[in-house]
């Protein structure tokens, strides 16, 4: 349903709704309907020149010479929408917000960190990593397993592989997508029958028909860059093999319930293990210290603590103290996998260890489950928590369930004290300063009031308000 109202608010121009479903619902820009068509494309259509400037400036796709591009282009209703889509330069969601998953997995690739094999293709080097290459990829699992086993440096030297498709080849393994220019299409189908990957060549040929089928009755277009993906489904499944793998052996019982193919004793190249509660999980720096900066200066501090597993020689083992190993196991799903399962019996203990290991994308995903279980009764404990944890939309929600039952918690005594915290916390307060929290309720308190009954409500809860500011000695 989120889908369609992004379709229908950029058809009609409705900025604020699509501000709406991007900001507060988290839409993502680039969604598809079933015809092939995004939001931006249908805001230039109808000439909206003001939603189309905040597509673009939230991660809207529209590269020229890329099918999207170039149908936004050709399909814009002025002049004015075509100049801002020619000087438009590239800001996406993803790199306003570096934890989303998808951007990490594209920075590793480009920054090529913590990788332990290289390509060489025709003189140019690619570094990548064993994991995520034998996680997403049967064949090259065999390979590292066989011809390449042991080797740090691979090269490639066959006349039919070409230096730019083996490099979206493996921006496909990485992040779900591909963007290569046409003219390489056919060394990129070689190398995926190379690999035997039967459902990227079927993709590949389906997208080259359609982007024949579209220029060929418009002689102005000129597509150069075919765009593949994302896949992020098929991706999250290949990557959590990962997760799974660094399990323990006596843990892996009901964990990871995918439809997984590959077997236990899977290669997963991992070079770090981290102890927990006395279990030993076998891990990659890659995906630890690229997620969280706490892992990535633990890692990078030369620690050692002079153990090394039979199992795994040369990997160093580390110790994790101050969490459980149910709780490590949420954790490394999430790593991995950018998602985790929360309930209300872990998502305290998750929350604390999100926010010591500074992963704020599970710090939302916490704060979502909280808010799942908001009430009356629980709504003054999770705002604190909220408030402790720094979780601002979960702040919203608590303030405005207060608002709506303020008559019966002014009688509560930690309600009363919990404003008068809020009021110390106000450096220098004099007595006529407002106090955020009870500048909150009254905004919550007399928004969206429409019918004279409501004003009535309105007028008492606010009144109730007043009596307890009056009655604790915090007028304001």
């Amino acid at each position: 349903m989120d889908s369609y109202g992004l379709f229908s608010s950029c058809k009609r121009g409705d900025i604020s709704r699509v501000r709406y479903l991007v900001e507060e619902r988290e839409m993502d820009l680039n969604v598809r309907d079933r015809w092939d068509s995004t939001p931006l494309y249908y805001a230039c259509l109808c000439g909206y020149e003001e939603l189309v400037q905040y597509l673009l400036d939230h991660g809207a796709k529209c590269e020229a010479n890329t099918f999207d591009g170039e149908r936004c282009m050709y399909g814009s209703l002025n002049d004015s929408i075509q100049r801002l889509l020619k000087d438009y330069k590239c800001i996406t969601a993803k790199t306003m917000h570096p934890d989303y998953f998808d951007y990490f997995l594209h920075m590793i690739l480009e920054q090529g960190q913590y990788s332990d094999v290289k390509f060489m293709v025709h003189g140019e080097i690619f570094p990548a990593h064993r994991c995520v290459l034998g996680a997403r990829s049967e064949y090259f699992t065999m390979m590292f397993e066989t011809k390449w086993k042991g080797k740090n440096l691979i090269t490639l030297k066959h006349p039919l592989i070409n230096p730019a498709a083996f490099g979206a080849l493996l921006q496909y393994f990485y992040t779900g997508c591909m963007d290569i220019n046409v003219s390489f299409i056919e060394d990129c189908i070689l190398l995926a029958k190379q690999c035997k990957m039967e459902d990227l060549i079927d993709e590949l040929q389906h997208k080259c028909k359609q982007v024949y089928e579209y220029v060929s009755n418009k002689p102005r277009i000129c597509v150069k860059v075919l765009t593949l993906g994302p896949h992020n489904d098929q991706l999250e499944d290949n990557i959590i093999q990962l997760a799974v793998g660094a399990l323990p052996a006596e843990l892996r019982v009901g964990c990871g319930q995918l439809p997984f193919i590959r077997t236990d004793d899977y290669p997963t190249y991992p070079d770090i293990v981290f102890r927990v509660d006395g279990y030993n999980f076998l891990c990659h720096k890659v995906f630890f210290c690229g997620r969280s900066d706490y892992f990535k200066a633990l890692l990078e501090d030369h620690f050692s603590e002079g153990e090394i597993l039979t199992s795994q020689p040369n990997v160093p083992v580390l110790t994790l103290h101050n969490i459980s190993y149910k709780v490590f196991i949420s954790l490394l799903y999430y790593i991995y996998s950018d998602n985790t399962e929360i309930f209300p019996d872990n998502v305290l203990d998750l929350l604390y260890v999100a926010d010591m290991y500074l992963l704020p994308g599970l710090k939302r995903m916490c704060g979502t489950t909280l808010a799942e279980t908001i009430c009356e009764d629980n709504v003054l404990q999770i705002w604190q928590t909220a408030k402790l944890f720094r979780l601002s939309r979960l702040e919203y929600q608590c303030k405005e369930l207060m608002a709506r039952n303020i008559e019966r918690l002014v009688a509560r005594a930690e309600f009363a004290e919990m404003i008068q915290e809020d009021a110390r916390s106000v450096k220098n307060r004099q007595e006529t300063d407002s106090i955020p929290l009870v500048d909150d309720i009254r905004y919550h308190i007399t928004s969206n009031v429409q019918m004279f009954s409501a004003m009535e409500e309105t007028h008492h809860k606010l009144q109730v308000l007043e009596q307890l500011l009056v009655s604790i000695g915090l007028e304001c």
